[in-house]
């Protein structure tokens, strides 16, 4: 979908109700491999001024037994500034092999939600690559529900699944949304630069939260994430 296209397409959803759900780790994931960040503010404005939009869920998982963890800033910023954010608690285990694994996801809390809405929009616009949710888009469509998933075909390899592509009635590579969503580059570097100093200390940070969006999530895993899977030893926070 090019620019045009992608112009059109917005003013054709401003007579509809519009429901967001966004794979987080996989969103983040996605824009990493384009090199940018997400404003989250700024997403949120671009779907609200393109119909009615009743929710925006934000799925995400925290590692369990963990004090502070690096997304629960954003976690909480969300939460503040007009997200239904829903977390899950990522299980860390040694296995047979003396490999360490988490296991956790979000994809049946995404389901579920998606059903129960899907009598209550005319537009679902799903965030995620993950070909797991092509049965999802499946069962939406016969509700009368026009599905748009959001990823990429522009890196290497690819985020997106070719089934769960085919399947959605439209695909937004995210490269053409990057000039109104994206975090300042200014900004970036700021916060960049601000990491490289010596840190107070994590609860402080924590308590800034509720006011400033926090940008890089750093997680234990890769966009196209299984239920259980290896994690890398020294990505941990």
């Amino acid at each position: 979908m090019d620019a045009s296209s992608l112009d059109l397409w917005g003013r054709s959803l401003r007579a509809n109700k519009l429901g967001l759900f966004i794979d987080g780790i996989n969103l983040h994931a996605t824009a990493r491999s384009l090199g940018f960040d997400i404003d989250f503010k700024r997403l949120l404005a671009e779907f609200c001024g393109r119909g009615t939009l009743l929710r925006a869920f934000y799925y995400t998982t925290i590692l369990e037994d963990q004090e502070y963890s690096s997304v629960r800033p954003l976690i909480d910023w969300l939460g503040y500034n007009g997200y239904t954010v829903v977390t899950k608690t990522m299980r860390e285990f040694i296995d047979t092999d003396g490999r360490r694994k988490v296991k956790g996801n979000l994809d049946i809390e995404l389901t579920v939600h998606a059903m129960e809405f899907a009598r209550h929009i005319d537009q679902m616009v799903l965030f995620s690559g993950d070909r797991d949710f092509r049965s999802l888009v499946q069962a939406v469509q016969r509700r009368g529900v026009r599905v748009t998933v959001i990823s990429t075909i522009a890196s290497q390899p690819q985020m997106i699944a070719d089934e769960l592509r085919r399947q959605a009635d439209d695909f937004i590579d995210l490269t053409e949304m990057r000039s109104r969503i994206a975090r300042d580059s200014h900004e970036r570097h700021s916060r960049a630069e601000s990491r490289d100093r010596p840190q107070f200390s994590a609860r402080a940070a924590g308590s800034a939260a509720g006011e400033q969006q926090f940008g890089s999530q750093r997680h234990f895993y890769s966009a196209r994430h299984s239920d259980t899977q290896d994690t890398p030893v020294g990505d941990a926070d």
